[in-house]
């Protein structure tokens, strides 16, 4: 069904009441790969049973934690087919550090549709209030449906980061699980292109592939670990631009420019030539 402009745009979508556990937390956190030393003690307090660091990146799956249903693009004037649909950004703003375990509310509008010809992006705009009426974070998530595009909207623009003529201050190589996205896919994410080899191949894939937001948090995981201190705290906001397709089992190559008030990032698949996996990524640092 052609996307509805008139209707779609501005769309507000059901709120949405939810909680999470010191569980839900640790599980979110061996998803996106840490604590692989089990020695390693900074790494473990990811998996402390009752008072876990909570990472920035947590507040993406927070209110899915407890989803089994594969996901749908189904909004007001909205249908398009899951096969079709892959993450194109996705950006998290802290406005206070995210609580190991509590209860909030998510409110989300469609606040941009953009028509790229072959392909349309929609973005959704979010605000999550604790349940004593605490602002907690703000975000904002594109997707990009392939075959979507002609509906008449405008074109839009993308925000590219100008990143550093020099070498990268830091560089930090990540393996991933051969099952990280199996794993990672029980913190919410169904969809079947990430665990099903069928659907993947239909889907234009030779296998399935690693959710864009567990390379997310993967690699915001790794940069406070290994440029931050560990320090979760650290972080304001984390904005990326997916740029490719990572595949389970792969490594991920993670370089890191320090400016004086955030870190530009850049993460690629080592094993493929450094093909482009995150970019314009920015940690906006507290």
């Amino acid at each position: 069904m052609p996307i509805d402009l008139d209707t779609a745009l501005g769309a507000e979508l059901p709120s949405q009441e939810f909680s999470w556990t010191a569980s839900d937390v640790a599980l979110y956190a061996l998803g996106v790969g840490a604590a692989a030393d089990p020695m390693d003690t900074a790494g473990l307090e990811y998996v402390d049973d009752s008072a876990p660091k909570v990472l920035p990146s947590f507040a993406t799956v927070a209110a899915t934690m407890n989803v089994t249903d594969p996901p749908s693009v189904s909004f007001p004037g909205v249908e398009i087919d899951l096969a079709k649909v892959v993450h194109g950004s996705q950006s998290v703003r802290l406005h206070r550090p995210i609580p190991a375990t509590g209860s909030a509310t998510t409110t989300t509008r469609i606040a941009e549709i953009q028509d790229k010809g072959s392909a349309a992006v929609i973005i959704q705009e979010s605000e999550t209030v604790s349940a004593d009426g605490e602002k907690l974070w703000t975000s904002r998530s594109g997707i990009f449906a392939r075959d979507e595009g002609g509906f008449g909207g405008e074109r839009g623009t993308s925000e590219k980061v100008a990143y550093p003529e020099r070498d990268a201050d830091h560089t930090i190589e990540v393996q991933s699980l051969p099952q990280q996205a199996l794993l990672y896919r029980l913190c919410g994410d169904r969809n079947p292109l990430h665990s099903d080899p069928a659907f993947a191949e239909a889907a234009g894939f030779p296998r399935p592939i690693l959710h864009g937001l567990c390379s997310y948090g993967l690699v915001l995981r790794a940069v406070i670990d290994e440029v931050l201190g560990g320090d979760v705290g650290k972080v304001r906001g984390y904005g990326v631009t997916f740029g490719g397709i990572f595949f389970p089992g792969e490594t991920m190559r993670i370089r890191v420019w320090q400016e004086d008030t955030r870190l530009l990032v850049a993460a690629t698949a080592a094993d493929r030539d450094d093909a482009p996996v995150l970019k314009n990524v920015v940690v906006d640092l507290a």
